[in-house]
C-alpha cells in the first residue's frame, strides 16, 4: 500500500544501514531552495531513485535528493526536492520521506518552500513563518491519512492544533537575518498546477491566508500524525502590487506567478521564481544555522 508502514520501514531500513550519522532533524527544500544542504557537514548524498518506495521528483528545482549529515551541532537529513499532488502522486505518496525520516528518528522536522504573496505588505525576499495553515486539498479528502489508519505510524484522530510549534516559530522570528523581513502568517496549500485566477486569490485572502503554495500542507499533516515538532518558512517570491486590490503571486511551490497587475501583462512563470527563489537561499541557510543549536536540544512532541 502506497505509504503504508512496511513500505517506509523498507526505505528507512536502507538508509540505516548506510548512514553515518543518525538524523534527528529534517529538512524539506523547495523549490529553488536546494542550496540549503550546501550548509549540511560531512555530508551522504541518495538520490531518492536509489531509495526503496521513495517517489521520483519531476519539477524543476528540485534536485531528488537526499542528503545526510550535520547542520552546525544538529544530525539532519535534507530532502532536496519534494513531491506535490500535480505531478498525479496521490497524498499517501507525497508523505513516504516524511514518514521515512520519522522512522530514521528524526524528532523535529523544518518545511520550507516558495510561495506567493497574498498581502501586498509581503514583497520578495520576506520571510512568513507560518503560524497555521488552510489544507484546501485535504478539507476537500485529499488527506494523507485517508484509509485505515496504522497506529504503528500514528493516532486515528491526530490534533492540528498548535501544529506548528509555537516555541520554534517564536525562536525563528527572533534569529531571522533583517533582509529576510520575517513575519508570522497563514499559508494557503492548494493543488495546482495551474495557477490562482484573480477571483481565486481574493478568495484565499478572504479566509485569512498570507500565502499560498502547492506544497507543504500535506507534509504537515503527516508529521503531526507521526509526532514530529514542526517548523514552517515561506519564502515570497512575489509580492501583491497595491493594497490588495490586486494580487500577484508566485512561487513554483507555487501559488500563482501568474496572476497579474491592473492590464494582466506582467507575467512571472516558473523560471523567474526559481530565480527569486535562489536569490533568497543564502538568508535562509543563515537563519537555518542559526537555529541549529536549538533544534539539535528537541525531542518529539
Amino acid at each position: 500500500m502506497e505509504g503504508s508502514f512496511e513500505a517506509c520501514s523498507e526505505a528507512a531500513d536502507w538508509l540505516r544501514g548506510r548512514l553515518r550519522v543518525p538524523p534527528k532533524v529534517g529538512l524539506v527544500c523547495g523549490s529553488g531552495l536546494g542550496a540549503l544542504a550546501q550548509e549540511v557537514q560531512e555530508s551522504q548524498s541518495f538520490p531518492y531513485g536509489d531509495i526503496p518506495n521513495f517517489p521520483r521528483s519531476t519539477v524543476p528545482g528540485h534536485e531528488g535528493r537526499l542528503v545526510v549529515g550535520l547542520l552546525g551541532v544538529a544530525p539532519c537529513a535534507v530532502l532536496m526536492g519534494r513531491f506535490h499532488l500535480y505531478e498525479g502522486y496521490s497524498p499517501q505518496q507525497v508523505v513516504v520521506p516524511i514518514r521515512v525520516l520519522a522512522l530514521l528518528g528524526v524528532h523535529t522536522l523544518v518545511l520550507t518552500n516558495a510561495a506567493g504573496s497574498l498581502r501586498s505588505p509581503w514583497a520578495p525576499g520576506h520571510l512568513l513563518v507560518i503560524r497555521d495553515h488552510i489544507d484546501l486539498p485535504g478539507l476537500a479528502g485529499r488527506n494523507p491519512l485517508v484509509g485505515p489508519n496504522d497506529d504503528r505510524l500514528g493516532p486515528r484522530f491526530p490534533s492540528m492544533a498548535a501544529a506548528y510549534d509555537p516555541a520554534l516559530l517564536r525562536h525563528a522570528l527572533q534569529a531571522a537575518p533583517p533582509p529576510l523581513c520575517a513575519r508570522p502568517g497563514v499559508y494557503v496549500g492548494v493543488g495546482g498546477p495551474s495557477y490562482e485566477t484573480p477571483a481565486e486569490c481574493g478568495f484565499l485572502r478572504g479566509i485569512g491566508g498570507d500565502a499560498v503554495g502547492m506544497s507543504t500542507v500535506q507534509e504537515a499533516v503527516a508529521a503531526r500524525h507521526c509526532g514530529l515538532r514542526l517548523l514552517g518558512l515561506s519564502l515570497i517570491t512575489n509580492a501583491a502590487p497595491g493594497g490588495g486590490g490586486d494580487v500577484t503571486e508566485g512561487g513554483a511551490e507555487g501559488g500563482g506567478g501568474d496572476v497579474t497587475g491592473r492590464d494582466g501583462d506582467d507575467v512571472t512563470g516558473h523560471e523567474e521564481v526559481l530565480a527569486a527563489a535562489q536569490a533568497g537561499t543564502r538568508h535562509l541557510r543563515s537563519l537555518l544555522v542559526a537555529l541549529a543549536p536549538r533544534l539539535a536540544t528537541l525531542e518529539h512532541a
